[in-house]
This record gives structure tokens, sequence and C-alpha cells, in this order.
């Protein structure tokens, strides 16, 4: 196996059935985040291949990266089943072999599992040419009781049990103390707002470039 290379096959069984059966109001939140988008893209954290079929046709290529040895292999069947040209590539973005700048870097319920999210911002930002798109859907830290209870889960048996999420990142700070400039941002419940779960609160949003 390969340092880019993750075998989590707990996780992998896991997340296959949760993306299989996202509630409407994800499908939805996908669709926005990708809407719009025009050229050479880099999906970060492919996992099965969801956000596959809602590119609009602006788009001329996506470069979808997944280290999971089977999620990566269930993202390359997604990928045959669009006419949009998708290489998936079972890499990490610190080993992405690829010179060409992006137009787009799009991440989704990715950024809360990376060991060191600062660190990839930074490289996402590298990949992207001057005036080129972050397209953000993540979970992120809620206030009062939930946050506390994103804390203890955090601590606890979430990471182990989800492929290294931690629900309670202030990814929106790391995006831009990374340098983006945040366009357009707003936060959404998918859940009802007593769902006992730490991830129901999402950011959704677009940084650039500078």
């Amino acid at each position: 196996m390969s340092d880019a290379e993750v075998d989590n096959p707990f996780f992998a069984r896991l997340w296959t059935t949760l993306s299989a059966h996202e509630p409407e109001a994800m499908t939805r939140l996908r669709r926005e985040n990708l809407a719009g988008l025009r050229g050479r893209v880099l999906e970060v954290g492919a996992g099965t291949g969801t956000n596959f079929a809602y590119y609009p046709d602006t788009v001329e290529q996506v470069v979808a990266i997944e280290p999971e040895v089977r999620l990566a292999e269930q993202a390359r069947a997604a990928a045959e089943r669009v006419s949009l040209p998708v290489e998936v590539r079972q890499e990490t973005v610190d080993g992405l072999a690829d010179d060409e700048a992006f137009d787009a870097v799009v991440c989704s319920l990715v950024l809360c599992s990376v060991a060191d999210i600062d660190d990839v911002l930074r490289q996402l930002y590298s990949r992207l040419r001057p005036g080129g798109e972050l397209r953000y859907l993540e979970h992120v830290a809620s206030a009062g009781a939930r946050g506390r209870f994103q804390r203890l889960a955090d601590a606890t048996v979430w990471p182990r049990l989800l492929g290294n999420c931690h629900t309670h990142r202030d990814t929106e700070n790391s995006i831009r103390a990374a340098g983006f400039n945040v366009r357009t941002a707003r936060r959404e419940f998918t859940l009802p707002a007593w769902a006992p779960l730490p991830v129901s609160e999402f950011a959704l949003g677009r940084a650039i470039r500078g």
C-alpha cells in the first residue's frame, strides 16, 4: 500500500450506506455548491462519487482524489456513469502529481477529517489559478449546547468511527487564514435542531484565491 492509500473498511462500508441514503436537503446543498463551476476542477475526498452527477456542463474536467481504497473503487464506478470527464486518483492532496493549476477546488464533507486542515488549505490555495474558487460544503463548529456536544464527540468515539471526522472545527476561519477571500457563506441545518447528532449544521460557501 502506498502512502497515499487509506484502508478503512469499517468507515468505507458506513459511508457507502450513508451516501446512498442522503436526505434531500443534502442533495440540494450539493447541487448549490457545484452550480456555476467552469473549467478544470479538483475535488478533494470524492468518497463514493456522490457529487459527480451534479456538476454543470460548463465543467471541462474533474480530477477527484480519494485515498480510501474501497471508496476510490466506488468513485471510479460512479465516474463511468456520467458523461463529464472525471479522473479518480487514489491520492491525497500532498501527494497529488499535477502541475497544472485548477479553476476551482471542491470540498464536500472532507475538511473535518484531514489531519492538518491548515496545511491542506494552504496546499489547495497553491493549486488554484489566481481568481480560482474554493467551493465548500462542510459541517462546522456550533455554539452553545450543540458545540459542547461536538467537543465531547470529538474527544471520544466519533473520529474513530467516522474516518477521523472532527465536528467542532472552525473551518471557515481556517479558510480565511489560508489566504482565501470568502465571498459568500451561510449556515444551514439538514436535520431538526433537536436531532441528537453533532453534524447537523453545515457551512456552504464560496472563497476566492487572490
